[in-house]
């Protein structure tokens, strides 16, 4: 599943066919323009104040531009999404825009052209201006709120019980899902990738531009690939990085890949710790520090711990949480093995100054941004997981496969396959969009071998869908990102296509990591 969330834990379509304007219709999907959308322009200025704490280049500027709630209706009721630029690009060296997307589903982008910038050459910097954005309903964008009683991502993840049973997933489900009708309304069917896609194309028209690049993360592959689809002819050079299998959006992409995700990637962190054995007492081999960890799981479901200096209990719900968010990066794969030690000295009913010190800091709190509900980003991700295709309904079904998750990948307990709040959602406004490989050669895919969030298999499958328009960058590497992550060869095929324009003509296998 393509999931990065800035909670607790963390910290994966859109319509057939389509009008002038993006709008969607039944039968086979082709390319759409954008003509009759109007001819508004951003007005630049200062951005929203960030969360607190958060530092912010002076020399990124923001403006809002209004876009259609529902495209099918463009002269109806219109929403706000907020743009922001770095004007990076030199005079006589411009190629155009380079617009840029986190992932998520539902991260705020306005601070991501700050956070790329470092880490792109001169050379790339010199040929594009920096898009970020906050995608609809997301963030300043118009933010949506269900008013959950539990505003973080990771609450709405169904870990059955200890014994298995979904019984309390089931009934959790049906809460949220008629929390989130009764409180957000009719209108958050809108709030779809498929009219996240639009307003992209609403930007683009916004800033006077032919045609953009792109280059999105996780989540954002996948709003990519829709945008690619709809907007062909307006679509530059795009970079999909850490890649969503557009054909298994939602629902398949949960079940069938987190489970494979985590199986492969878990052992990097074990190896770290059995390498630590003599102070973290995990275990001396992988297979060792998985048993512990599996076991450690297995008594916080059953007996959760209170953390000190925190108003909650570490359960294994939570544990799995942070696990999976931390293993989305290298950089945290030692303070991840340092927290399950903390943690299983916490289920033991005693904990360190050392385990003190790594339990504040995991839970230590993220302040939000002013004037977004705390719910937002939770919201949002079931907006577009719930709201982009729908998931089945059949109770006893899910109880089946739950059962059989749980034996297949003992390290996600059976949640991958469980009943989300998407099963009690209404359907959808408009079926997913087919993804499809026609357009020039443009893409380039980057996707690592042991990626948790996005495995191997979803990047290969995305390459298959758009075929001969996209290169294939795979590097032997854990996590999920690609790019500035130690690989040159991968850092070097990305750069060379923003700047020229050239693509391996062959899939290439990147074996150079170094670890920072």
């Amino acid at each position: 599943m393509a999931l990065v969330v800035s909670a607790l834990a963390g910290g994966g379509l859109t319509a057939c066919g389509g009008g002038g304007d993006g709008s969607s219709s039944l039968g086979t999907p082709k390319p759409e323009s954008a003509a009759a959308s109007g001819s508004a322009r951003i007005a630049w200025g200062p951005c929203p104040a960030p969360a607190e704490g958060i530092k912010r280049n002076p020399q990124l500027t923001c403006g809002d531009l209004r876009v259609p709630l529902d495209y099918r209706n463009p002269g109806g009721a219109t929403i706000s999404v907020e743009v922001s630029r770095l004007a990076t690009a030199k005079s006589g060296k411009q190629r155009g825009v380079l617009v840029l997307n986190p992932g998520g589903p539902a991260l705020g982008g306005i601070d991501m052209p700050d956070t790329m910038a470092p880490t792109l050459p001169k050379s790339v910097l010199d040929r594009y201006d920096l898009i970020g954005f906050d995608p609809r309903g997301v963030e300043h964008s118009t933010p949506q709120s269900c008013g959950l009683k539990d505003p973080g991502v990771p609450s709405l993840f169904p870990y059955p019980a200890s014994d298995g049973s979904i019984t309390g997933n089931v009934a959790l489900a049906e809460a949220d899902a008629k929390k989130c009708a009764d409180t957000a309304g009719e209108d958050l069917k809108y709030y779809n990738t498929a009219n996240t896609a639009r307003d992209i194309d609403r930007i683009r028209q916004a800033l006077g531009e032919k045609k953009i690049s792109y280059w999105g993360q996780s989540y954002g592959t996948y709003l990519g690939a829709v945008y690619r689809t709809l907007f062909q002819g307006h679509t530059d050079r795009m970079i999909l990085e850490g890649n969503v299998d557009p054909d298994k959006v939602w629902y398949d992409e949960v079940a069938d890949t987190w489970g494979k995700g985590m199986a492969d990637r878990f052992p990097d962190a074990a190896r770290v710790a059995a390498a630590q054995n003599d102070t973290l007492g995990l275990g001396s081999t992988v297979s060792e520090v998985t048993d512990s960890y599996l076991a450690l799981a297995d008594r916080l479901d059953r007996k959760p711990a209170a953390v000190p200096g925190a108003s909650l209990s570490l359960d294994g719900p939570l544990l799995r949480n942070i696990t999976y968010g931390m293993l989305l990066h290298n950089e945290t794969l030692a303070p991840l093995t340092q927290f399950w030690k903390a943690a299983a000295d916490l289920a033991d009913g005693g904990v360190t100054d050392a385990d003190k010190a790594v339990l504040t800091q995991v839970f230590a709190d993220t302040p939000g941004s002013p004037g977004v509900p705390a719910d937002n980003q939770a919201t949002m991700f079931l907006a577009l997981t719930c709201g982009d295709a729908e998931w089945p309904h059949d109770l006893d079904g899910y109880a089946t496969r739950t059962a059989a998750d749980r034996k297949a990948w003992p390290l996600t307990a059976g949640m991958p396959a469980n009943v989300w709040t998407c099963a009690y959602w209404k359907k959808p406004v408009e079926a997913p969009v087919k993804v499809t490989d026609g357009g020039p050669r443009n893409t380039l895919i980057l996707q690592n071998r042991r990626d948790n969030a996005t495995p191997w298999e979803s990047g290969v499958a995305l390459h298959h869908v758009l075929d001969r328009s996209s290169a294939f960058v795979g590097v032997d590497n854990g996590g999920h990102y690609v790019y500035n992550a130690g690989s040159t060869c991968a850092d070097k095929a990305a750069v060379e296509f923003l700047d020229a324009g050239r693509l391996p003509q062959k899939d290439v296998y990147c074996t150079d990591v170094t670890q920072k």
